[in-house]
Formats: structure tokens, C-alpha cells, sequence
């Protein structure tokens, strides 16, 4: 009877570890069941990750995910409250890329995406991408890439043809190869049709300002504005463009520009990616008129784009990790590209037969995927920002605004712009 009763528990201790060993990592047990899960998403804009989310469900009817979209700086804002509290925050959160230096610094409200298995898919995005979203010494990962915003030449063929240039985006592309070569471009654009190159004086300026590698602050947070700073730089070429009579006056997303781009009146617009997306549904008038083309190297530079990070406050750290893993693989963004225009950071769909031959009949059928796919890979990285980026962006832009519209002192403007931006860092 004793040898019996040892038996039996012996045998009802090896059952027990066998129902053990039938549950996966994820809760799964022998019967197929897994633990639901609700995973709470922030989002901002037009995405479409709300149906790539009901995709992930049917593929995993335990997991859940509850998708809140909301304009970008009540995003933001929101997030950082919810952080700053320390309760409130998603299991899933976007971060703009011009946010993202504002939450870096609370590092420790963040999971670090390496400890959750963010190493193994590294190698499929575009370096300078993957980077900036980790901190100053690469040990912490904050969020996976989305989208990206390479800048290209978006160019008027009539125009183009007036001035006798030529408006292939080959040939386009390889006579407007420095910025001594887009000057000459716009010169022979005013002479021969009155019309202004660029559309603005700060597209002017973030010509070399967005492919700088110091911008207004260094990642030690100080200013940087010294009279051989590349903000300098940048500011000194959108005078000289102006002195030129190159440069339109219309600001960007006014009624003015948006009828500016539609009728043709100005020749060039220096524009990410999702700006042709815009203008496709927005100048009617202009369907086949517009070409992309790349920028001179000295120009190339990124203007938008996000990441998805997993908040420390989250109780199911994996299983958002791995939602988000698969939300931004490469055949997700394929999907994310082709469905609202998200460009691609994963650069094997630059190779995908379906992303190389997207012709834009807005574009006289030119398939401008591949130009940006290129504009991608000459970028050499994304400056800091910072919290006062874009305080400090606006004063600058206000003392270029006066150079323009009132004729004023170029340098009197700069050492004005200057000493407001060094009173900003003070508050």
C-alpha cells in the first residue's frame, strides 16, 4: 500500500509537469486556450494601423487592441501627461519623430525594445532610421521605425519647359546637382517666366537646415547657433536665394500656397514623401504637370515619419512588442505605403515589384516611389531637436520673414533671432 501511494503521487507529479510543459511563453496551454490580452494603442493621423490591428487580431484571438487616433499635438501632449503622472499610459504608443527628442529624457518611463527582441530584426531597416531611435550610447532602443519622409525635388514640367530646362526626372536630377547648380535653375526659371523657383523662404532655409547634422541644439542641449553653425549655414543660403529674386512668398498649407501649387506659380517645392499625397487630392488642376526628382546630396535630408515605443507602465511588455514587430515588418508597410502613403523605413520593399512600378497618374504616370526609395539611402541621419526645436526654429523663421517682407538687415535679423532663442533656453 505504501509503495502503491508513492507510486500514484509520483505519477500525478509527472502529469502536473507535462500540463506545464504543454504552456508556451505566451500562456498557451494544451488545450489551444491563451490568456486574453487588451492592448491599448495611441495613434495619431492617418495611419490605417486600426485595420492592420483587426488583421493581428484574427491571426491572434487572444490579443485585443483598443486603437486611439487623435490629432498630433493633442497626441502628444496627452502621452507626456500620462507619463509624467506615472498612470494612464497605453501598452503602445506612436512618437513622431520632431516629438521625439521631448520624451527621450524619460527614459525610464519606456521599455527597451532590445530586452524584448528588437536586435534580431535590426538589419532590416535603414540604418540612420533605426538609430535615431535609440538613446546618445545605443544601449537603449526606445520604439520600433514606421514611416520615413526622404526629401525630393517636386518640379512644374511646364515651367521647366519654359525656362528651357530639361524635364525628364533623370536629366532633372542630374543637371540640379548642387546648390550652386538649383541656383542657376531658378534663375533661369525667373528670367524666362517670372515665376519664382521655390515657393517660400522657409523652404529656402530647410534646404540645408533638415540635412544638417547639428541643428539648433546639440544632444547636450545647448545652443547652437555660432556664426559657423550649419543653422548659419542654412540661414545665409535662404538670403542669398532671396537676394536672387528666387524665392515666392506663399506659406505652406495656406489658401494662397495650395492655389500656388494647383494654377502653377511657383516652379520647385523641396517636399517629403506624403506631400505628393496632398497635392493628389488637393490641386485639380495640376494633374500631369508635377515630376519628382532627387535633390543634391547636400540637400538630402528627412522630414517626418515615427516610431512605436512600448510605455515600462504596460503589464503585457511582450506580447505589444511583438504586436508592434509585426506591425512594422516589411510586408506591413508595404501595405502601410500602398493603403495611405506611409514610406517605407524597411528597405527590402524598396525591391518589391509592387513598390517600383506605383505609377502616379498625378505625375504623369511616373512611378516616384523609387525616387524617394534613393532620396532614403543618401540620407546620413536625423539632427537632435530637442524640446525647444521648435521655439527656437520659429524665431529664426521670423527674422527670414523680415529679411523678405520688409527688406530687412540680414545679419541685424540674425543677432535679434539669436538673442530671443538664447532667452527661450532660459525659461
Amino acid at each position: 500500500m505504501k509503495r502503491w501511494f508513492v507510486l500514484s503521487l509520483s505519477v500525478l507529479f509527472a502529469l502536473s509537469l507535462a500540463a506545464c510543459s504543454d504552456k508556451d511563453a505566451s500562456g498557451k496551454g494544451a488545450s489551444g486556450d491563451k490568456e486574453e490580452i487588451t492592448l491599448n494603442f495611441w495613434t495619431f493621423g492617418a495611419t490605417g494601423y486600426e485595420e492592420l490591428a483587426k488583421e493581428y487580431e484574427q491571426k491572434n484571438p487572444n490579443i485585443k487592441i483598443k486603437v486611439k487616433t487623435s490629432e498630433t499635438a493633442d497626441h502628444h501632449d496627452a502621452l507626456f501627461t500620462a507619463l509624467s503622472a506615472g498612470s494612464g499610459a497605453p501598452d503602445i504608443a506612436m512618437l513622431e519623430i520632431d516629438q521625439f527628442d521631448r520624451f527621450k529624457v524619460a527614459q525610464d518611463r519606456f521599455n527597451n525594445l532590445y530586452d524584448l527582441g528588437a536586435k534580431d530584426i535590426q538589419d532590416q531597416y535603414l540604418d540612420w532610421k533605426w538609430k535615431s531611435g535609440e538613446n546618445n550610447d545605443g544601449g537603449f532602443l526606445f520604439g520600433l521605425p514606421t514611416d520615413i519622409g526622404p526629401k525630393a525635388l517636386y518640379y512644374r514640367i511646364d515651367l521647366f519647359e519654359q525656362a528651357g530646362l530639361p524635364t525628364e526626372p533623370e536629366e532633372v536630377a542630374a543637371l540640379i546637382n548642387s546648390p550652386k547648380a538649383f541656383e542657376e535653375a531658378g534663375l533661369k526659371v525667373k528670367e524666362k517666366t517670372g515665376m519664382p523657383f521655390v515657393d517660400s523662404i522657409e523652404m529656402a532655409f530647410r534646404a540645408y537646415l533638415d540635412a544638417a547634422e547639428t541643428a539648433y541644439l546639440t544632444p547636450d542641449n545647448e545652443l547652437n547657433l555660432g556664426e559657423d553653425s550649419e543653422v548659419k549655414k542654412a540661414y545665409d543660403y535662404a538670403v542669398r536665394l532671396n537676394d536672387l529674386g528666387i524665392v515666392g512668398k506663399y506659406e505652406m498649407w495656406s489658401p494662397e500656397w495650395a492655389n500656388a501649387v494647383n494654377k502653377g506659380e511657383f516652379a520647385a517645392e523641396l517636399g517629403a514623401g506624403w506631400l505628393k499625397g496632398w497635392m493628389e487630392g488637393n490641386a485639380p488642376d495640376a494633374v500631369g504637370k508635377w515630376r519628382v526628382a532627387t535633390l543634391p546630396t547636400d540637400f538630402a535630408a528627412n522630414w517626418g515619419g515615427s516610431y512605436i515605443a512600448v510605455p515600462s507602465e504596460t503589464k503585457n511588455a511582450q506580447a505589444a512588442y511583438d504586436f508592434v514587430e509585426w506591425l512594422v515588418s516589411p510586408e506591413n508597410q508595404l501595405k502601410s505605403f500602398q493603403s495611405h502613403g506611409l514610406f517605407p523605413s524597411a528597405q527590402s520593399v524598396y525591391d518589391q515589384a509592387e513598390f517600383k512600378t506605383n505609377a502616379d497618374d498625378f505625375f504623369g504616370g511616373q512611378a516616384t516611389a523609387p525616387v524617394f526609395a534613393q532620396a532614403a539611402q543618401d540620407i546620413a541621419g536625423i539632427p537632435y531637436k530637442g524640446e525647444k526645436y521648435f521655439p527656437v526654429h520659429n524665431e529664426i523663421l521670423n527674422a527670414l520673414k523680415n529679411v523678405q517682407n520688409e527688406g530687412a538687415d540680414p545679419e541685424k535679423e540674425w543677432e535679434a533671432a539669436v538673442k530671443r532663442a538664447e532667452d527661450l533656453m532660459k525659461r
